[in-house]
């Protein structure tokens, strides 16, 4: 096999598709810093226990995991920032009210998430630690999606979904872990054959409020609905309640909200709003998140958080593509004067490249319409002749 092949799914970013993407990159962070976001930047490795969220099974199948030669004991490299930065903020800040963390970096999968995804997506994300209200809940989602436009995708689908709506039913039903893993998976897969023998035994009021959840996505129409057929009861109400005050704030920046009751993304360690944004150029979600109050416990300091992760290398095969700036191309000689204008045009914001073979064979790969020439005594900017 050549040495020069990658593993599936792992690509290499070329010299185009690595600036804008680390040009998105930047954008996206300066529109969080300007929110009161402040950048973290965690391990690509830890020990697999600071990795695994509340022992999560779907984790644990996406890390990479090796040993440590110094220690001995199972390291991980990481396939999400999110547990890294709530360790952040229980462990090492141990502020007291709110904190708003950002990131970027790469992370690893050992499977892929999509049957064209990258297994090294580029994460970018925020998380807000302290509060646990509507108003951070609706924060993070605004910026995920003043994020996705500010990076040219239009048409965004926003999908809520509420992890309290199916911890409610599961808890007034008195159902073993057993038999809600199973209920899970059954609705995860929208496995309706399975569900009505999975809940056979249930009474009436259950097993319809069981059998409705795969039906009840759509519009905001759908929350009328689900008060009328799923069984009542305060925790329930009150996450229709707060999905609907959710939709209602958020019209304004997607161009179309849906609901769906059935969507447990994350069930082992979301415990409230959970969400995802669509594309109609992309099958897979394009941005994630939700409520996670429970994560910090892990690191002896349980806070309320919630947040929203995206990958940018997705991203970037929805935007169009625009070809980089052309640059100036300067002669290579021994000239102060030369140096000088140089510096002043990039310190201007202009590419200059400086031709080092001084042969016209090759100059279109050095991507610049504008030469340095010497005129008159002076060096000046002129167009290339094509």
């Amino acid at each position: 096999m050549p040495n020069w092949l990658l593993p599936e799914n792992i690509q290499d970013m070329l010299p185009d598709e690595a600036w804008r993407i680390e040009v998105m990159r930047r954008d996206v962070l300066e529109l969080l810093r300007l929110s009161g976001y402040q950048l973290v930047a965690p391990p690509l490795l830890e020990y697999v226990e600071s990795l695994l969220i509340n022992g999560s099974a779907d984790m644990d199948l996406r890390s990479f995991k090796l040993v440590d030669q110094l220690s001995g004991r199972t390291l991980a490299l990481r396939a999400d920032i999110t547990p890294q930065a709530a360790r952040i903020d229980a462990h090492l800040l141990n502020r007291q009210g709110i904190t708003r963390l950002c990131y970027a970096g790469s992370v690893l999968h050992a499977q892929p998430s999509g049957l064209m995804q990258t297994r090294e997506p580029l994460q970018v994300g925020a998380e807000i630690y302290g509060h646990s209200g509507l108003e951070s809940d609706l924060e993070v989602q605004r910026l995920m999606l003043q994020s996705l436009a500010l990076l040219g995708i239009q048409g965004v689908h926003l999908d809520l979904g509420h992890v309290a709506v199916f911890r409610a039913m599961v808890r007034d039903a008195e159902i073993d872990n057993a038999l809600e893993t199973a209920l899970f998976n059954a609705l995860q897969s929208k496995d309706t054959p399975s569900l009505k023998i999975l809940v056979s035994t249930m009474p009436g009021d259950m097993q319809a409020g069981f059998l409705a959840l795969p039906e009840l996505y759509g519009g905001t129409e759908v929350l009328q609905k689900a008060r009328r057929v799923l069984p009542h009861s305060t925790e329930l109400l009150n996450a229709l309640d707060e999905l609907e005050h959710v939709a209602n704030q958020l019209k304004p920046y997607a161009q179309h909200i849906g609901i769906d009751l059935a969507e447990l993304r994350g069930y082992n360690y979301h415990n409230g709003m959970v969400f995802a944004a669509y594309h109609e150029g992309s099958h897979d979600a394009i941005a994630v998140g939700g409520r996670y109050d429970d994560v910090g416990k892990s690191f002896g300091r349980a806070r309320a958080a919630t947040g929203f992760s995206m990958d940018l290398r997705q991203l970037h095969k929805l935007i169009d593509k625009q070809a980089l700036p052309k640059g100036i191309l300067a002669p290579h000689r021994n000239d102060s004067t030369l140096d000088k204008e140089i510096d002043k045009l990039r310190k201007q914001g202009n590419i200059v490249v400086i031709d080092l073979l001084r042969s016209l064979l090759h100059r279109d790969e050095l991507n610049c319409d504008r030469e340095l020439v010497l005129s008159n005594g002076k060096w000046t900017v002129v167009n290339i002749n094509v």
